[in-house]
């Protein structure tokens, strides 16, 4: 393919690494996402339905509401010490904290004490998957150049949608045939060390040691030979802290944050929102629900998959301005199709539509990625990304348990509509950027270059 061909050895090696890695991080993150509906009544007090939604909500964000300190952590460590060291890091402590869970008492057993503990779980894993895919984009986003770069860190997305599949066909195998599930778990702490050990052969991105290597140089040029070596280690200090703290413009920040908070609303509705109306309407139990949301979970494996090949022919910018469009289309006759649903199979269409059109930052992470400068990127990235999360996720899970009951399903109008229109917004403003920057051509600058 036109694709790889344009890419080295040592860049394939890298990206190969990078997938395989993500997969296993986003194997055993999903297997207890996917597997809530089932682990919360073991690990949690059994209560009234209203009591049991809130529970339910509350184990789902506990995942997300941390990230943005996993977010400043790991981006410190990205951008100081590396990109190679935090995606290492990352992948042990998801092994680690599979470990436990492994191995944890149930409620029954020990309490509200095994509450606790799997929420510490599910915060590290959370902690842990905000250094691992801003990593990877951002390995990837350094050690390729468009067009191929687009499909590429494209693929990482897609590496996760493929431990998504793998958790919830493990998760949906071992519910169906009687098997512990506690076996999932170590499944998935093994696969989370074989991941950790792979990524040792990884070397750190040329561009952040080619830019380590010229502020260093600029450095040298600048401060005085004939000072003190104790005044120079100063003087070098104070030269680095001025460039770190050069600003990013508030406006690609804000526009950063309304894309990434796309996502969260997408996988809420598509995998989490529908599921009491097939456990109360339609009867569904907990195995009934994983074993239906691992078919969801292959549509969405697709639908990442095509979107990221046509990048490689399609600015990413295009493709998000699409999807958004027909999103936002589908958000105005999202209640009325939900109160008119008399089967199954048509939650199933609506969870589907709401995937294949998904609100996201993929294919288009590296786009975003490249505006930030280098020695910022990994935080600045990693925290916006961690934040919009936090944020949704919080507002969809809790938001719409009460907006449901007040409104109906009209009530999914009053964070849909918002999240999708600054959605466009945030996509129109990189449009800018790219157009600026001479990397997306519109039909005026084409005409006037074919006319040249």
């Amino acid at each position: 393919m036109a694709l790889f061909s344009q890419l080295k050895r040592e860049q394939k090696e890298a990206i190969g690494l990078l997938q395989v890695g993500t997969f296993l991080e986003y194997f055993d993150l999903m297997l207890y996402v996917h597997m809530a509906v089932l682990l919360n009544e073991l690990f949690f007090p059994k209560t009234d339905p209203h009591t049991a939604a809130l529970l339910s909500a509350f184990a789902f964000c506990s995942t997300f509401v941390l990230r943005p300190f996993g977010a400043l952590i790991f981006g410190y460590i990205g951008d100081h010490i590396g990109r190679k060291t935090t995606v290492i890091i990352t992948t042990m402590m998801m092994s680690t904290s599979c470990m436990i869970m492994a191995n944890l008492p149930t409620y029954a057993q020990v309490g509200i004490t095994a509450t606790w503990v799997v929420t510490g779980c599910r915060i590290v894993q959370g902690l842990s998957s905000m250094g691992e895919i801003i990593g990877c984009q951002i390995y990837i986003t350094e050690i390729t150049k468009p067009p191929a770069q687009y499909p590429a860190v494209a693929f990482i997305g897609v590496a996760s949608s493929v431990g998504a599949v793998a958790a919830l066909g493990i998760a949906s195998l071992v519910t169906t045939t009687g098997f512990n599930w506690r076996i999932a778990f170590w499944i998935g702490a093994g696969i989370a060390v074989v991941g950790s050990i792979a990524r040792v052969r990884l070397r750190e991105t040329p561009e952040f040691v080619d830019k380590k290597r010229q502020l260093q140089k600029k450095i040298e040029e600048t401060v005085l030979d004939e000072i003190s070596k104790d005044s120079k280690l100063y003087a070098v200090k104070q030269f680095i802290a001025k460039k770190k703290k050069e600003k990013i413009n508030h406006k690609t920040l804000i526009s950063c944050f309304f894309i990434y908070c796309g996502w969260p609303l997408s996988f809420y509705l598509g995998f989490m929102y529908f599921n009491h109306i097939l456990k109360e309407t339609y009867g569904y139990s907990p195995e009934d629900i994983i074993f239906h949301n691992f078919f969801l979970s292959i549509v969405m494996l697709l639908n990442s998959s095509i979107w990221s090949f046509l990048s490689y022919k399609i600015h990413p910018l295009k493709i998000l301005k699409f999807k958004a469009q027909i999103f936002g289309v589908l958000t105005l006759f999202l209640p009325i199709l939900i109160l008119g649903s008399s089967h199954p199979y048509q939650i199933f269409a609506f969870q589907s539509a709401l995937l294949i059109v998904s609100l996201g930052a993929n294919p288009a992470d590296s786009v975003f990625i490249k505006h930030f400068h280098v020695f910022k990127r990994f935080t600045t990235a990693s925290f916006l990304y961690a934040l919009s999360r936090a944020l949704i996720y919080v507002v969809t899970s809790f938001g719409l348990v009460y907006l449901t009951e007040w409104l109906g399903y009209y009530g999914l109008w009053i964070i849909m509509l918002p999240i999708t229109i600054s959605f466009l917004w945030g996509v129109r403003h990189f449009e800018k950027l790219e157009i600026r920057s001479g990397a997306l051509l519109t039909s005026k600058t084409s005409s006037a270059l074919a006319a040249a």
